[in-house]
Order: structure tokens, then C-alpha cells, then sequence
């Protein structure tokens, strides 16, 4: 059968960025469903940029002809990663195997350490199909564009889902959510308090270090760990609650929430068979010093932690001054050559010309 596409040829390019998730999903079952809706803040300047180039293949061969880059160099185990996903979502995407792809990606910030990298690049690579897909056959609109890119993203990594919306979003069916769902993300800013969305993110490089173990294996031991039932019913009323304080703008519920969140997370990895302490000693002591801050100078800061040592500070625009003083003067010195991430709450991945 002769190409469909034949003489086809194009690139389109995306910068999707990562998310922190401030009620955790953790769990997972069938084809990458979670265990429980999660909500999270999309973040501005941890991003990825992927570009993919698209050309039609001159020869019947239905095999997918894949080159992969990785901040410009061939990366085997990424590219073994991407070649599965994408042989996984052809039946999404039935144009994948007529055309050759070159596909170049590249972070703004150090990959599997906890700040989920796997969501900023998959969210992006998404994008780039999903687009590649309209300008092919076209008739998607916006809301069907990011709906189909946010279920391709989540076949990729769950929480990748979360990072094609603005401020913030949520994933997973809830109950007092209208049109949450387990296939795909949604956005969930029009009833948020306004400082929520110019929240800031600094996020504390602990250590650069891969993890010792990757969160798609963490999931899978959900499965066995005696705390998974009464886990998956505390994300439920932490998410009905966190919903009503983000409308209300209450600093201090929130924080309470989120710092619970973040510690119920590393107790779930802790508690598991086999068990993992992605936090490290310097992490430790960050947390102490936030608590001890805030007690001390009545400041709204609060931290959460993704799959790994790295803090996120979390924090108003309007005390963006005195906690950057506190953050150079006590917690610098916890973290890897002094290294920190100044983020924020952004407005979603944008395509890049």
C-alpha cells in the first residue's frame, strides 16, 4: 500500500512545563489510571522543549523509524523509553508508522531527580504529536487539542497529564469536580483565589542524583502496601477540602494540606516492600528550618516534595522578598553547590515557533 502521506513533510516544536503536585496521586491500575484525583500547581521556568520532524516515508515498511536527541546528544535509554511509548499509542496516532521522526529534547532543569521530568517531556512530546495529527487531518478545537494531548501524556506518565493547563489543574475522577476524569487532566483555575496564581515555587536542589527508584516502580508498590486503602480515602478529603480553601484563599489550610500531602507520600515509599528513603539528611533539615521560619516570623511558606530529596517552596508573590533573603542566608547552604530553581505558577506549554 503506497504512502497516504506521501511527499508529507513538516516540524512543529512545544515547550510543556513540569508541575507539583500538591495532593499526590500515588497508585495506579489498568493503563496508567490513578488510585486517587490529584491536584497540582503548573510550574514556569522547569520545562522541556521538544521538537519533532516529520517526513514521509518513500517505502512501504510500517515500522516506526525513530531518531531520538536528548539535549543534542543520542540518549539509548531515553530513546528506548520513547520508541515503546510511541509503538504504544498507534492506535491513537495511525499516521506514526508512514512517517521517519527526529525528535530533539532538552530540559531546563536536571532530569530524574524529583522534579518530574518524565511529565514536562512527555506533556511536550504530546503536544508536538497531537499537533502533528491536526495538521494532518485538522477539525480538532483547543479544548479537544489539549484534552487528546493530556490522555496521550498520561500514557506516558501519569502526571504529565497535568501539565497542559494554566495555574493549575486536576486528574482523576472526583466526586465534587464537574468533568473530572481518569483519562485525562482538566484545568482548574476559575474559581481559585487570585495569590494562588501568582504562587511561587523555589525548588531546592538537594541532589542532582537519579533516583534510586523511578516513580512508575513506586506506583506498582502501592499494590501491596497495607496503607494503599486508607491512603486512597485521605487524597479524597484532602482534595474536597484543598478545593474549598483554594476558592477561599486560606494560606494557612492550604499549607497544611500540601506539607501533609508531601510527608504521607515519602511514608508510603518508607512503609512499602521493598522500602525506599528518597529523602536525604539535607532534607531533613530544609523542613525543620522552613517549620521553625514560619512559626517564628508568621510567614505563609510551605514545602512539598515530589518523588525525591529536592524541596519546593512554596509561597505568595507579596512575600517573595523575605523569603529569598531566608532562603540565601539559611538553606543554601543544605543544598547541592548552592544550587536552587526560582520558579513560579505559569500559564501552560506554549508552542514554540
Amino acid at each position: 500500500m503506497s504512502n497516504p502521506f506521501k511527499n508529507i513533510q513538516g516540524e512543529t516544536a512545544w515547550r510543556a512545563p513540569s508541575n507539583i503536585a500538591l495532593v499526590k496521586y500515588w497508585g495506579k491500575y489498568g493503563i496508567q489510571l490513578p488510585k486517587n484525583a490529584s491536584i497540582s500547581f503548573t510550574l514556569n521556568n522547569a520545562f522541556t522543549e521538544t521538537s519533532v520532524k516529520y517526513v514521509a516515508k518513500t517505502t512501504d515498511d510500517k515500522q516506526l523509524d525513530i531518531n531520538f536527541f536528548f539535549e543534542g546528544q543520542e540518549n539509548p535509554k531515553f530513546a528506548d523509553k520513547i520508541q515503546k511509548f510511541l509503538e504504544s499509542i498507534i492506535p491513537h496516532f495511525p499516521f506514526l508508522p508512514y512517517f521517519s521522526l527526529e525528535i530533539n529534547s532538552s530540559n531546563s532543569f536536571p532530569h530524574s531527580t524529583g522534579i518530574a521530568s518524565s511529565a514536562s517531556s512527555m506533556a511536550a512530546l504530546a503536544l508536538c504529536l497531537t499537533d502533528i495529527e491536526n495538521a494532518l487531518d485538522g477539525g480538532l478545537r483547543p479544548h479537544e487539542f489539549f484534552e487528546k494531548a493530556s490522555m496521550i501524556a498520561r500514557l506516558g506518565s501519569g502526571s504529565a497529564c497535568r501539565s497542559l493547563f494554566p495555574y493549575l489543574s486536576v486528574w482523576g475522577k472526583h466526586t465534587t469536580i464537574p468533568f473530572s476524569s481518569n483519562e485525562h487532566g482538566i484545568p482548574f483555575h476559575d474559581t481559585v483565589h487570585p495569590v494562588f496564581k501568582t504562587f511561587k515555587d523555589a525548588i531546592l536542589i538537594v541532589s542532582s542524583d537519579e533516583k534510586s527508584v523511578s516513580s512508575r516502580a513506586g506506583h506498582a508498590l502501592m499494590d501491596g502496601n497495607p496503607f494503599a486503602e486508607s491512603r486512597y480515602q485521605q487524597a479524597e478529603t484532602h482534595l474536597t477540602n484543598l478545593v474549598g480553601y483554594l476558592k477561599d484563599g486560606n494560606l494557612d489550610k492550604f499549607g497544611e494540606i500540601v506539607e501533609n500531602e508531601a510527608l504521607t507520600l515519602h511514608a508510603l515509599m518508607m512503609c512499602s516492600t521493598p522500602s525506599y528513603m528518597l529523602m536525604l539528611p539535607n532534607t531533613l533539615k530544609i523542613i525543620d528550618l522552613i517549620k521553625n521560619y514560619r512559626s517564628e516570623k508568621g510567614v505563609p511558606l510551605y514545602f512539598t516534595l515530589d518523588a525525591g530529596p529536592n524541596v519546593h517552596l512554596l509561597y505568595p508573590e507579596e512575600n517573595a522578598a523575605e523569603v529569598e533573603t531566608f532562603i540565601r542566608e539559611s538553606l543554601l547552604m543544605y543544598c547541592e553547590q548552592g544550587k536552587v530553581i526560582y520558579d513560579q505558577v505559569g500559564k501552560g506549554p506554549v508552542k514554540i515557533k
